[in-house]
Order: C-alpha cells, then structure tokens, then sequence
C-alpha cells in the first residue's frame, strides 16, 4: 500500500511538473511574439504617441481607415478587434495607459456593444498569456469567477483556452506566421458582399447603461485623453433602427454617425460595410471632428 501511495505521488509529481514546465514554455514564446494580433502588438509595445486611437469591435476593425488620417498629418491606428466588446476595449485603453502610450483622442464604436455587459470569452483569452506579467490585465479580471484558476493553476488557462491560445497558435507564434492583423496601420477591408444583403434584426436589442464604456470615460478623463463615442453604419433595411435612438436617451453625449453611409452598395454585410462604404465612412467622421494638419 506504501508502495501505491509513493507511485500515486510521483505521478502527481511529474504532471505537475510537466504542467509547469509547459506553462513556462508556452508563455515564453508568447512573450517573444508581437506580430500575431493587436493585443499581442499593443502588450509588447511601450511610449507609443498617436494623434488618434480606434477602439471597438469588427464595426471598428473594418470600418475605419487609418491611412486617411494618416495622409492628413495625424498619427493613428486602429485597435478595433472583431468579435471584442466594451469589456475587452476598456482592457486595452488601461494597457495602453500602462504602457506609456501618449494618446490625444480615442473615437470609440458604441453602439450594439452597450446593450450588454458581458465580455467575448474569444478576445479575452488572448489576455491570458501575459496574467503572470500584467498586474494591469490581473486585476482586470481578478473578479471573475474562474480567476485563481487561471492565475495559480499551471498551464490551466492554455488548456482553457485551447482554441484560441493551444499548441496551434503557440506554434505559429514561435514561427512568427504572419496574420493581417496589424497590415494597413490595423485596418482590415471587407472584400466580399451578401447579396441579396439580409436585414439585420435590432429588435431584440437595447441599449443600457454599460459599466465598461463608463470606466473607458473616467480613464479618458484621468489621462486626459479626448473621447468621442460614435455610432456606425447599419444598412436602411435594418429592422428596429430606432434601437439608434434609445442609445442617445442613456447616453446623450453618443455621436450619431449611423447615418453617415446609406446606400447599399457600400455594405459587406447589413451590419458592415465593404472597402469603398469605409472609406466614405472614415471621411465622414473626419470632416465631423477634425481638420487637415497638411494641405490635401
């Protein structure tokens, strides 16, 4: 019996070691890799300055063009992430503040990201690499229920995470397999376009007030940082669009921009626009909000 408890033990022994071993191995090559996503890039780098930030979700990721600006004389990059809530952009807004970035003004995409106060189990796994590293990114989460697992269990959260942060992409990070996430200063271009384009359907949305969009404003407000929150296109055959309307009644200070693109032929998606429907979007929000540091 002496003899079974000793070899239950030594077992236990070698995979916890192994986990350990593993977790230290993986976050490593994480740690060494700064090209795979946005959050990737923004983790590894520091005292970056931009005239302008872009945050948000797909809405942002393929709908506003940094090279416009850019050909203006302004700074810029956008950090929206496809499938990303409120959440996950308040989480970036604090690293970019722990990494010294200097940022003037921050356009953020509020609009279908307030009518819920959940977070993308998807983005925030691409957090988990750096736990260990961030106290940032640990007390973002330390509320969360699965938090000391993560934190105190070896190798847990790659096993938890397996689809999105396993063997595959801890492989091609160690590569250095490129992706288009960070092509065309983050702005990635929707190509093709549904036709007949299908209605989105709002009605069972509606918009609340939104803890993380109020902790992006009071981070703005303390590093004196200039907000301002915008809606984006929706195609006019949406079904509910006075959804639109209910988000300005909680939150007055939204700017509507939905409005800004209409016509169909600019649209991917009902809910997202094409290449051509960006650019006329990002035009908009510029001649809305800024002027031209060079002459055109």
């Amino acid at each position: 019996m002496k003899q079974f408890f000793q070899f239950i033990l030594k077992g236990l022994a070698v995979i916890l070691l192994t986990l350990i071993v593993l977790d230290i191995c993986y976050t490593l090559v994480y740690k060494q890799s700064d090209d795979r996503n946005k959050i990737s890039h923004l983790y590894h780098s520091h005292n970056l300055k931009y005239d302008v930030v872009f945050l948000g979700s797909s809405r942002v990721n393929n709908h506003f063009v940094p090279q416009y600006f850019n050909d203006q004389g302004y700074k810029t990059f956008n950090y929206g992430i496809t499938r990303s809530r409120l959440e996950e952009s308040a989480l970036m807004l604090k690293l970019m503040v722990e990494r010294n970035y200097t940022i003037d003004t921050l356009i953020l995409q509020v609009d279908l990201n307030i009518n819920t106060n959940d977070h993308s189990e998807a983005i925030r796994s691409l957090f988990m690499p750096y736990i260990h590293q961030s106290e940032t990114i640990r007390q973002h989460y330390d509320t969360i229920p699965e938090y000391n697992k993560l934190l105190f269990i070896p190798f847990y959260r790659y096993m938890n995470y397996d689809s999105r942060i396993g063997f595959r992409e801890m492989y091609a990070s160690l590569v250095h397999k490129k992706t288009n996430a960070l092509y065309n200063d983050g702005f990635n271009a929707l190509t093709k376009n549904q036709r007949p384009m299908v209605a989105a359907d709002l009605s069972k949305y509606y918009p609340k007030r939104n803890k993380a969009y109020e902790e992006i404003k009071a981070i703005c407000k303390e590093n004196n940082i200039h907000l301002i929150a915008v809606t984006t296109p929706m195609c006019m055959s949406t079904i509910n669009r006075d959804y639109f309307n209910h988000i300005q009644k909680v939150y007055p200070e939204i700017h509507r921009l939905e409005n800004a693109v209409t016509e169909d032929k600019y649209f991917s998606t009902c809910g997202h626009l094409n290449k051509d429907g960006a650019m006329e979007y990002t035009k908009a929000v510029f001649k809305t909000f800024f002027k031209p540091k060079v002459k055109s």
